[in-house]
Order: structure tokens, then C-alpha cells, then sequence
């Protein structure tokens, strides 16, 4: 296995191109404040309240339910390998799929951590022009763009973790405050349990909402180059709770029953969106409600800008070491979604998601199918290889596996209709049924380009 760089020199690096060693590793609890800083999108709010709009709030419920169960098994088995690794998603996709073809993996990660940021950094640009005219857009893009990039110049290690640790209970008030304030104003009724389609909520809707929670897989990537930071006494807390379904039921359920809720309580006018929830908090909280918009998608984008410039940094470490490190990555990823907050391109950012997402569970059901299986061990031993001048430009199967299940994923979805939403469950079950079945006849030579004993 590639020997690991010093502390300090991995610090500067921020171990985009190194294994995490032992003596790096977080305390539990910290890891855990950094990481918990991804269930406040108000994201998971919307996605509630839709489903419930469009499939009935049982079915709603049930989907979310199921998405907690899976979400929080298979992050289950990723988080204990990064931990044990210490790898990041970059590095593991050299694994998986050679140095050159690991390229593309971590190019639709940071992509898609970027489109997320584009979104989150919205939400609070629009709050802060509705909430004081005299800034506008732009100039608010700007100031939310600016702090953003000024918040991850430190790392997870050293207080981004303390800075979601002050704001997760700023977060629950403020869950805890608008539910309070909605009651206050507009009274309780059941109605939140009752919403749905006006012909009824259709036969087997939980499914489609199970599916459409398939589309930020993208989650489970967070989940690895965050967890490979714990500890290894910690592997079983963080796979069972802090990367684990108490993370998703807070995520998902709640979030997710909070949204149904508003929007079954609080009149509202049009489609549901982000930008519907913020002006509803808006409504009914004033300056308070901005401030808890604010604090959930300052925590979220912690997340995305840090991953961003972090995966960024790795897809172009080919080239060299440049100057500044990741503050020059982080700066650039900064100017990207400026500009991309700016453009009139969000209908064409949710369609690049919407690919991107099936090439994501591809990712995914491949990743599994690596860990799951004896096989590389066999092949290579029991140490891990993913040097770039020790593994192949291209690892053949890797690259089919992941490619074949996104192509059959992508086909599912052009075919539109109800056939759609099994183009994430289709990239899934083909990824990983052919990975796992062309391991029985890889070879040594797909993973590792050194000769065997070569140092």
C-alpha cells in the first residue's frame, strides 16, 4: 500500500491525494457535528412536501420510511470502509476504475456538489433581496458566494465541525419555532395528513417516492469522503448512527414531515418550491424566518463547497501542486457558482442532475459490489492500491460495469412515462450484478501496474 505522506504536509494537501492516516482521524462527536451539517437542506423540506402533493401523504411517508432504511444500510457498508481505508471517493475510484477513468467519477462529483451550491446559495440570495429591497440579487449572490468560500478555507478538522455544532440547535428551534408560529397563526387541522392529487393518491405511490429519493444517491459519495476521516474504534457509531438511519430519519422523515406539514398549514400560492418555502418562512417568521433559512443552507453548502474544491483539486492533481492549495480551489469553485447563480440555467441544471444522478447510482451499486466481494483481495492481498503511477489508466471491468448500468439506466429514463422512475433501480441492479460477476474473472493486471513485490 502507498506509504502516507506526513500530517502537516497531508494537512496542506487536505489528503485529496492521500489515504487519511490514523493520526488525522476525528473524535466521534466532532465528525459527527461536520457531518450532521448536510441534513438542513431545506431540499429534503420540498422533496417532502412534493411527494406528498403529488402521491399522498401515506405514500409520502412510506417512501421516505423505506429511502431511511436503505439509505442507512448502505452507508453503512460504505462508511466502514472509508474508515478502514482512510480513501476518499476520488482515490477508491482509482480502484475502481484506473486513474484516467476515476477522473470522470470525481468530475460528476464535484460537478454535482457545485450544482447543489448553485441551488442552496439561491435560496438565501432570494431571502436576503425579499427581505431588504435595496440589495439586489446579484450584489446578494455575491455576499453569499464570498462567506461561503471563506468558511471552508479551514477543513472538517479543524471548525467546520464547531461552526455546525453552534448551528444544529439554531436549526431545530428554528424547525420547532415555525411549526409553533403556523399553529399560532392558522390553526391545527389534519389536513397535512390528507394532501394529495385531486383524482387521488395513485396505487403504488410510495414506490415513486422511494425512487425519486434514489436520485440524491449523490449523498452516499458525501458519506464517503466524510467518513473516512473516524476513527477505527468509532467504525460501529458512525455506520450505525451518525452515517446510519438516525442521520436519514432526521434528513428525510423529519425534514420531510415538517415540509408536508407547512404546506398543508400555511396557504400557498403556486408550485411548491425552495424558493415557496423560503417566502413562506419568510411570511410567517420575518427577519427570524431569514435567519433560519440562512443557518440551513449555510450548513448544507459547508458540505458543497468543501467537496467541490476538495474533489476539484483531486480531479486536476495530475498536473501538479499549485499554489494555495485548496483555498485556490475553493476560490474557483466560488467563481462557478457565482456565475452559475447568475445565469438562467437552473431548467438545464436539474436536467445535468437528473443524468448525473443515474450515473451516481451506478457509482454506487459498483462501490458496493468492490467492497461486498473477496475477490481484489485475492488478487492484489490485503493492502490497497491506488497510487497513480501503480494502477492502469483504465480498469476494463470497472469502467464497463459503471458504464453499461448508467447506459441501461438512461435508456429507462428517454423512455419517459411511468417507465422513468425505474432508471435509477435498473442502473443499480445492473451495476452491481455486473461487477460482481466480472470479478470471478478479473485479473491482477485491471487493478494494479506495478509488477507484484514492487515497492
Amino acid at each position: 500500500m502507498a506509504q502516507l505522506q506526513s500530517a502537516p504536509e497531508a494537512d496542506t494537501l487536505d489528503f485529496s491525494n492521500i489515504a487519511v492516516p490514523p493520526e488525522a482521524r476525528m473524535p466521534k462527536l466532532n465528525l459527527t457535528m461536520a457531518w450532521w451539517a448536510v441534513c438542513s437542506a431545506v431540499f429534503y423540506i420540498v422533496v417532502g412536501a412534493s411527494m406528498a402533493l403529488n402521491f399522498g401523504t401515506r405514500n409520502a411517508i412510506i417512501g421516505m420510511i423505506l429511502s431511511v432504511i436503505a439509505y442507512g444500510a448502505i452507508n453503512a457498508v460504505l462508511s466502514r470502509y472509508a474508515i478502514r481505508t482512510g480513501l476518499s471517493v476520488a482515490l477508491f475510484s482509482r480502484v475502481l476504475f484506473g486513474s484516467v477513468g476515476a477522473s470522470i467519477a470525481t468530475l460528476i462529483f464535484c460537478a454535482t456538489a457545485i450544482y447543489y451550491a448553485v441551488f442552496e446559495g439561491s435560496v438565501i440570495a432570494v431571502g436576503l433581496t425579499t427581505t431588504f429591497p435595496g440589495i439586489s440579487y446579484e450584489v446578494g449572490a455575491l455576499v453569499v458566494v464570498a462567506y461561503s468560500v471563506v468558511l471552508i478555507f479551514g477543513s472538517i478538522q479543524t471548525w467546520l465541525d464547531k461552526f455546525n455544532g453552534i448551528l444544529l440547535p439554531v436549526y431545530i428551534l428554528g424547525l420547532l419555532a415555525a411549526v409553533g408560529l403556523a399553529v399560532a397563526e392558522y390553526g391545527y387541522s389534519n389536513a397535512w395528513l390528507e394532501l394529495g392529487p385531486a383524482e387521488g393518491a395513485p396505487a403504488g405511490g410510495w414506490w415513486s417516492c422511494f425512487v425519486y429519493y434514489m436520485g440524491v444517491w449523490v449523498l452516499m459519495m458525501f458519506t464517503f469522503d466524510y467518513a473516512r476521516f473516524g476513527r477505527q474504534e468509532d467504525a460501529g457509531y458512525h455506520a450505525g448512527v451518525n452515517f446510519g438511519m438516525p442521520f436519514y430519519l432526521m434528513a428525510f422523515l423529519v425534514s420531510g414531515l415538517f415540509g408536508i406539514f407547512m404546506i398543508g398549514t400555511v396557504p400557498n400560492d403556486g408550485a411548491i418550491s425552495e424558493v415557496s418555502v423560503l417566502l413562506s418562512l419568510l411570511k410567517l417568521m420575518g427577519l427570524g424566518g431569514l435567519v433560519f433559512v440562512w443557518v440551513t443552507q449555510t450548513r448544507i453548502n459547508t458540505a458543497n463547497y468543501y467537496l467541490a474544491s476538495v474533489n476539484m483539486e483531486a480531479l486536476f492533481s495530475p498536473l501538479g501542486a499549485l499554489p494555495f492549495g485548496r483555498i485556490l480551489w475553493a476560490v474557483l469553485v466560488g467563481a462557478i457558482v457565482y456565475v452559475l447563480m447568475l445565469a438562467d440555467v437552473f431548467a438545464y441544471l436539474l436536467q445535468a442532475l437528473a443524468y448525473q444522478g443515474i450515473f451516481v447510482v451506478a457509482w454506487v451499486a459498483v462501490a458496493l459490489a468492490h467492497i461486498l466481494s473477496d475477490r481484489y483481495a485475492a488478487l492484489v492481498g490485503g493492502d490497497i492500491e491506488y497510487r497513480i503511477s501503480h494502477v492502469p489508466a483504465f480498469n476494463p471491468l470497472g469502467l464497463f460495469a459503471w458504464f453499461a448500468a448508467a447506459g441501461a439506466g438512461i435508456l429507462v429514463y428517454a423512455a419517459g412515462g411511468a417507465h422513468a422512475e425505474f432508471s435509477a433501480p435498473t442502473s443499480a441492479v445492473v451495476g452491481f450484478c455486473l461487477y460482481f460477476a466480472g470479478l470471478r474473472f478479473a485479473r491482477r493486471s485491471w487493478f494494479v501496474s506495478a509488477p507484484e513485490g514492487a515497492a
